[in-house]
């Protein structure tokens, strides 16, 4: 296992042992962390030191998983998530975070704001920064219905939007789970993110960027010098 691998497990490990309790419904994120965070939970619901528990996926990848690894499955229609548990990538002053590299942003965003205990990031350590912007783009989900006029509308705030590509089919833009596109803007250090937040969510056509503010009441970062938790 990778060096970041071990260290991504180490911190979901302590995320799941520390905040996850029987009964609870948990808001299951997207992206490689939340993988280690979901086979977590299935491990100790099959050792039996957790019952009960069942989980609202963010993405069709992560349902995959959480049926592979034993945990039964709800939509929001049925339940609110008592907590959700997901990764970042950047973490900020106050928790103020960065999310939807992964490619779940929207869906994301709205397990996590349905929570009623709220969001719990897990992340290895270099995903902490003292401003956010600093270690790549912020994703925002777009209609692909004009996406063009609303790419402008995007670099008049001061950024280069790119279209995200599809991996698998060179060639193709990168489609969400919910049939959505998604631009990667190059800000660079985001001094006021609220601010930017509200500018993106005015424009037509931006229907959620990965700017998480004020949703984590906690984050379990795991390095070098071992496991810590930051709470709100």
């Amino acid at each position: 296992m990778e060096p970041t691998d071990r260290l991504k497990r180490e911190a979901a490990n302590a995320a799941v042992d520390r905040f996850v309790e029987s009964g609870a419904t948990l808001g299951l994120g997207s992206g490689t962390t939340s993988a280690f965070v979901v086979q977590r939970i299935g491990e100790k619901l099959a050792a039996g030191e957790l019952r009960g528990v069942r989980g609202v996926p963010t993405s069709e990848g992560t349902a995959a998983l959480a049926r592979e690894a034993g945990i039964p499955l709800v939509g929001l229609s049925e339940a609110r998530p008592t907590l959700t548990l997901d990764g970042a990538d950047e973490i900020g002053p106050r928790l103020a975070t960065i999310k939807g590299l992964g490619g779940a942003l929207l869906r994301e965003k709205i397990v996590a704001a349905a929570s009623l205990d709220g969001l719990v990031l897990v992340a290895d350590g270099s995903k902490a920064v003292d401003t956010l912007g600093t270690r790549g783009p912020l994703p925002v989900e777009v209609d692909p219905f004009g996406w063009e006029a609303t790419f402008e509308a995007l670099a008049s705030l001061g950024c280069e939007p790119r279209l995200r590509m599809d991996r698998a089919e060179p060639g193709r833009p990168f489609v969400t789970d919910g049939g959505h596109y998604t631009a990667d803007c190059a800000f660079g250090p985001i001094q006021d993110p609220p601010t930017l937040e509200a500018a993106i969510k005015n424009i037509p056509g931006a229907l959620e960027c990965g700017l998480f503010i004020g949703l984590a009441r906690a984050a379990v970062i795991a390095d070098q010098n071992g496991v810590r938790t930051i709470e709100t």
